[in-house]
Formats: C-alpha cells, structure tokens, sequence
C-alpha cells in the first residue's frame, strides 16, 4: 500500500538503491530488461537519444517524490519512435518501484492511490505509444513483463486486412474495428495499443466504483487500457468488444458491471455486458479508456448460531413426524370413504425438500462449484416446495367440501375426484411451472445457496404461485371456520359432545398449519426475531401436525395401535 505524506513516498532504502540500479543517469537509454521480458519484435539497432534521470538528493524520505518526477520525464517523451527494448525498459522500473513501494507502505488513502493510478497509467500509454511508427500496410508489436503485457497493431492504406486479429493477452482480448477507423483518417492509418496491468487494481480498487447499495465489490479480471496513438480521428466505427477471463471465483448470485476509469472512479457509462459464463465475460463499449470486470455481492448475513441450531432441531424433528405420518398412512387400514391422496403427498413432497435442502446446506461448500448440480438441486427444490403448496391447495379444497356436506368434522370424505387425477394435478402444475420458468430464465436456478436468483424477479417463479395459493387457503380456511362455528352452535352442551367439540377447534386451527396458511409469517419477518423463530417452528412442523390431526386423534387409528403394541407386548411375553 503507498503511503503519501507532504506529497512524497515513504520507501525502504533497498528501494532506492533498486532504482538507482536500473537507472543510468546519463543521455543514454535505460539498459535494464529482466530475464523475463519476451518480445516479438527485435529491439532496433538505434534509438533517439532518452534522457531519463533520478534527480539528485533522493533518500529514503524522499524516494516517493524521486519517483514521481521520474514519472513526469517519462510523460515528457518526445521521440515518435522508441526501440522496443528501451519501453520494456521503462516501464520494468517504473512497475517494480510501484510494486515495492505498494509493499512497504503502511498506508495511504484512497485519493492518493487513484492519483498515483492515474499517473501510471499516462505514463504506460505514453510509452506503448513510442512503439507506433508509419507502415504502408500493417505491422504489430507485443510484449509480456511481469506486471503489464502490451499488443500494437498498425496499419496503412495498403493494409490487405478487411479486419485486424483479436489482440490478446494471458487473461483479456480485445476485438476492434481499426480498418473502418483507419478509413476515416485521411492518412488511411490508425494504430490501437492494448494493454493488460496484472497489478494495477492495487491502486484503482475496486471499492471506487460507487453503487447505491451496500454490496462487497471484487475485481473479477485485470485492468485493461485501450487507446489509438498517433491517429488523428479517434471516433470509433463500431462498439469495442473487450474479453475478460475471470481471475477469481465466480459468484453466480454476484452482479458483473463492465465499467471504466474516470479520473477518480470506476463507472459503467458506455458499457455493457455482452455475454458472461463462469470462466469469461464479454464486454462491450462504445468509447475507449481503461477497464475491468467488478463484481458485487451481498454482504454476508451474520451467522446467528442460536438460530441455526434451532433450526436444525425442528427440521428434523419435522422430517421424523412426515416420516411417522407416512408410515401410518401405509400400515393402517382406512375406511373407503377416506381419502388420504393429498395428505400423503404433502408429507413425500415436503420431506424430499427438506431433507434435499438439509443435505444441501450441509455439504454448500461442495456442492456450489459445481455450477450444473446446483442448479439442478434449486430446481429440484422448486419442483418440490411448489408440488408441496399444489396438494395443500387441493387438500383444503377436498376439507372445504367435507365441511359444508358433514354435519361435524371427521375422518370421512367424499371422495370428489379420483386418486390418479388428483396426482396428475398435483405434480404437473408444479412440474409446468418450473419448465417454464427454466425455458424462459435457464439461467435463473443456482444462487449462491443453490436455490432460485433473485436478480431479475425470477424468483417470483416460485413466490407467485405460492402467494395465489396463500391466499385461496387462508380464504377457504375463513369460511371452514365460519362454517364449523355455525354448526357448532346447535349441538347438545353434552360432556361427551364438548370433548369432541375441544377436538374439533384443535383440528380445525391445526389446519391453518397442515394448509401451508403460517407461511404467510414469511413476508412479515423481516426486522422481528420473534416472528422468525414462529414461522421456523410452525412450518417446519407440517408434518407433527398431519400426525396429530389423522393419526394420533383417529379413533380407527388409534385402535389399531392399540391392537399392534397389544400384541407386541404379548410376543415379549412369550
């Protein structure tokens, strides 16, 4: 980190020494190329005279300011022409002294580093734009250092070329339209100068592009420039594509903006996304300038470990009672009139979601790299969380209809329609939906905890049919109550019939559960901690509830427990 203070830059003294090394204090020109510098040009046999010179006085205290007036020569260049080797020269001083001294400061505060980024950043396109000289038809020049990579390209009015080579570099490219450029200059040439910083983001930060909301903001590629030297009509022909390879993890929940500096700050004007995938993005921009890739994320939720246990315990005591409801479901023997289809299929559809989804939280951290299983799993999850709210709908509808033909609530109902067609109804629904919406949006499923994205109001896939069933149950469930209320009233006040009246309002308010209503607490949790842990409780427990209300406070299966646990006993016996 640089560190400025009354305009210079503290440095260690091997700092300047380093400098000191590289630099020829004389009319000569710099003669310092690492062993790892390639080129593909030749260096030329004679250059212009540089005078390039570190002022005298320089010390450690005043290294930083030594720098900066090494910078001003360097933008001072005069020479049209420079050898390829004096520019990689040049900039392998002036990158590895930045370098270091980003290392050994302590700090410094955002303006400095934006300035110090804006100097860099003339003083390298003043440099690569040496390189250019005059050509007939087209000739190119490329380099690679440690810290920059740089591509020219040139050409004349005899170019043959009806359009120039994408110019690459190790993780950026850049697909321009200089032809058309150059046939608007009436010297019929134009030149581009492509550059690739691999450190430059260390002074322009991604934390300078500003955004309205408080997201987490990550360089996703290196900084580029693009410019056209030494060309007299700089209006481009057509937007520049420019290929970003992704340098770090990507976050398919994150935003990507293809933005550009300005002065100060990162912004977004000119450009846009063209295509992305989870290795690259293409950008493309209608003027030329610096750029790069930024992500935002959202900052991550705090972890409220209270909560998650809590959570934990109640998903899986609710997956233990769908089980056991289940279990009953299938071993006991029901009377014809019953019709337990929807009832069953609510305790399948959401014990597979939630128990996909508990293995998915538990195993995130494997799961979420691999892109194609986490978007199936969130689409797996979608397909059985709305399969789940498609048979509640239907079992409040089969209970409305046994309400108002039934004197009092009880086991029984008439069968409306059959098994098979109820089971066509309550999966293709859910199954229609969900293809749909991967039609439409394919690329909405996989958010960072694979589930639905939000981005784009794709998940009110899920949420728009959960809402309209909502709220058809909450009304349904109003007029069952209204209706059980004005039966009630004439019965007999008998001991034995008040009992059964006790079990019928504990029934029917257990309903408001098993129907899915108490997930309406969902759109009011926000900001209340008490409201959370309700609706934690209440829908994790679906299935407690389907297990009191059909099988523990069955009279018919009651007994047959009974029966089992009688006879078990005598098997012990025995």
């Amino acid at each position: 980190m640089a560190f400025y203070q009354t305009g210079l830059i503290r440095v260690p003294i091997s700092v300047m020494l380093y400098i000191l090394a590289c630099i020829t204090v004389t009319q000569e020109p710099i003669r310092a190329v690492p062993p790892y510098i390639s080129s593909t040009v030749a260096p030329e046999t004679s250059s212009p005279g540089v005078n390039i010179t570190l002022q005298e006085g320089c010390t450690s205290q005043t290294i930083g300011g030594c720098l900066q007036n090494l910078l001003e020569q360097i933008e001072n260049i005069t020479a049209q022409v420079l050898p390829l080797n004096t520019v990689t020269d040049i900039l392998t001083v002036a990158f590895n002294a930045s370098e270091k001294i980003l290392e050994s400061s302590s700090s410094a505060n955002p303006t400095e580093l934006a300035s110090y980024g804006n100097r860099v950043l003339k003083t390298s396109e003043k440099l690569i734009s040496t390189l250019v000289k005059p050509t007939d038809t087209n000739d190119s020049v490329s380099f690679t250092l440690a810290a920059v990579e740089g591509r020219v390209f040139m050409v004349g009015p005899q170019v043959a070329f009806e359009k120039i080579p994408r110019l690459d570099t190790t993780n950026s490219s850049v697909a321009i339209d200089l032809i058309g450029i150059a046939k608007n200059n009436n010297e019929r040439s134009a030149a581009v100068a492509f550059m690739s910083y691999n450190t430059m983001e260390n002074l322009l930060k991604p934390d300078f592009f500003k955004t309205s909301n408080n997201t987490v903001k990550t360089m996703m590629s290196t900084v580029i420039s693009a410019t056209l030297p030494k060309t007299t009509n700089t209006n481009l022909t057509k937007p520049v594509n420019f290929t970003f390879k992704h340098i770090r993890e990507f976050v398919p929940s994150g935003s990507l903006s293809c933005v550009y500096w300005n002065i100060s700050e990162w912004i977004v004007d000119g450009c846009s996304v063209l295509k992305t995938n989870s290795s690259y993005t293409v950008c493309s921009c209608i003027h030329l300038s610096t750029f790069a890739l930024i992500m935002q994320t959202s900052h991550p939720a705090e972890s409220d470990s209270q909560l998650d246990l809590l959570n934990l315990v109640c998903v899986i005591m609710g997956l233990v009672f769908f089980s056991l409801a289940l279990l009953t479901f299938h071993l006991c023997q029901w009377s014809s009139g019953v019709n337990n289809v929807a009832r069953i299929n609510i305790c399948i559809s959401l014990l597979l979601a939630h128990l996909l989804f508990l293995l998915t939280q538990r195993f995130l951290s494997l799961i979420r790299p691999q892109q194609v299983l986490c978007a199936v799993i969130s689409g797996l999850l979608h397909f059985l969380f709305l399969s789940g709210f498609v048979w509640m709908f239907i079992e409040s509808v089969m209970l409305f209809i046994c309400v108002k033909n039934l004197s009092q609530i009880s086991s029984k109902k008439r069968e409306v329609l059959s098994s098979g067609f109820l089971c066509v109804i309550g999966y293709a629904v859910a199954l229609v939906v969900v293809c749909v919406s991967v039609g439409l949006v394919p690329e909405g499923y996989g958010s960072e905890h694979c589930w639905i994205k939000i981005e784009k109001g794709f998940i009110w896939s899920f949420l728009g049919p959960v809402c309209v069933i909502l709220v058809s149950n909450t009304i349904l469930f109003v007029k069952i109550i209204i209706t059980l209320s004005s039966k009630l009233t004439n019965l007999n006040a008998e001991v034995s019939q008040m009992k059964q009246t006790k079990i019928i309002v504990f029934k029917t308010l257990a309903q408001f559960v098993v129907l899915g209503c108490s997930w309406i607490l969902g759109f009011f949790t926000k900001g209340s901690k008490v409201l959370e842990i309700l609706f934690l409780i209440l829908n994790s427990q679906q299935g407690t509830f389907i297990f009191l209300i059909y099988c523990v406070l069955n009279d018919e299966v009651r007994q047959q427990y009974k029966k089992f646990f009688r006879c078990l006993f005598c098997v012990k016996q025995h």
